[in-house]
Parts: structure tokens; sequence; C-alpha cells
């Protein structure tokens, strides 16, 4: 991971064209959204299977693949690959918290990954491969550190070291640049394309919490 001044320059503007409408959901990719909408943003390896994996979860709204959490400048992919900006490849998730929770997209998070892993998924190495979260709101910030909490007690139970996964709110992490077009959708346009995610054989346990704790159960979804 580079120091600020170590990083790449980038530039002032973003230096492709992106396609407006999300080619599976058919939202736009930069907003307007619908009033209400909350935005989560997250990291865990190639964003291109992170991106399919969220658009499929009911209660949301829109997706796009970008790079955050670094210093450069609207980067592109090819610098982000390098590990020189400093970025995550990540995926920002917009959606309805009137369809859907902080708590359910984090346990598809969890699910989907190894997120005791530094710098690596599979065969992806380096920093811009890390698993990280970098909230918009309290509630998910909340759900971020209970979620983790309880996973990782998982992780233990099945012989698994610790998380790793970064966790910053969105503002400390920086802003998010959207990736070039063709990353956008790309197993939707690819369907043969490269994945590495899937099913980790683990459940995150969302869903019951007692009365004294938070996030409160309002925030959660309540049991089946």
């Amino acid at each position: 991971m580079p120091a600020r001044d170590e990083a790449l320059p980038g530039r002032a503007e973003r230096p492709f064209q992106v396609d407006p409408t999300h080619v599976v959901l058919g939202t736009p990719i930069e907003g307007p959204w619908p009033e209400g909408s909350e935005v989560l943003y997250v990291a865990m390896g190639c964003f291109w299977g992170v991106e399919r994996i969220f658009w499929r979860q009911d209660g949301v709204v829109s997706t796009a693949a970008g790079y955050m959490g670094g210093y450069t400048p609207n980067p592109t992919y090819e610098e982000t690959c390098t590990g020189r900006t400093g970025h995550a490849e990540t995926v920002r998730v917009v959606y309805d918290p009137e369809r859907t929770s902080p708590e359910l997209l984090l346990k598809a998070f969890w699910e989907n990954h190894d997120p005791t892993t530094a710098n690596r998924q599979g065969n992806d190495i380096g920093t811009a491969y890390r698993s990280a979260i970098y909230w918009t709101t309290e509630g998910q910030r909340l759900a971020a550190e209970a979620t983790r909490e309880a996973f990782q007690k998982v992780l233990d139970d099945n012989g698994y070291g610790q998380i790793t996964t970064e966790i910053r709110s969105a503002d400390d992490a920086g802003p998010f640049y959207l990736a070039e077009d063709y990353h956008q959708g790309y197993l939707h346009k690819n369907p043969g394309g490269y994945c590495n995610h899937g099913p980790n054989g683990m459940t995150c346990p969302v869903g019951i919490v007692r009365q004294d704790q938070l996030p409160s159960q309002q925030d959660i979804a309540p049991p089946a």
C-alpha cells in the first residue's frame, strides 16, 4: 500500500465514458436514485463477481464497479492493478432501506468471499483485492461491526483465522471513482467471464439480538 505522496498522480477528470444506465437493473448508475435510497460500498476481490452478487439482492436499486480507499484521483484499471493508487476494487450498492437492510446486504458480503486473507482472493493478489466495507450511515457502521463479530465466531468454530476486513466510513475512505464501462455489469455482458466468488460454505447469523443490544431490532430482519 503506497503512502499518499508515493501514489500515482492520476488526473482531474475521468478519462473515459460510462453508460449512465445499469445494464441489468435499468436504473441510473450515478443517480439520481429514489428518495430515501442509501449507499453502501463493499470490496471483496475482483469487482466483476461482487457486482453480480449485489445486483441480485432484493431491494438493491443500482450497483457500480469502481475504485475506492486510495489516493490517485480518477484512476484507470491498469493503474489500480499496479497497487500504486492505493484503491480497492469496490462496488457501490444503492438500496431501498424499506425493502432490505445493511444486515442482509452484509450477510451476502461475509458469505461470498474469504475475509481472512489480507490483500488476496484466490489467485487475485494485491491491495486492490482487499476486503473492505465503507459505510455511509450509522446503521451501516453498527451492522458492519455486529456482523463482523458474529461471523468471526463462525470462522472460529470452523478453524479459520481472523477477519482482516477494513471497516471505515466512506468519508474517510475517500471518493468512489467509477471503473471503465466494460467493467460495469461485466458478468452480464460476458456470461462466461472470470468470477472467483460464491458461497464460502459458512452462514453469517443475522436477525436475532437481545433488545438491549445495538443495532436496534428495527434495523434487523425479524427471525423467520
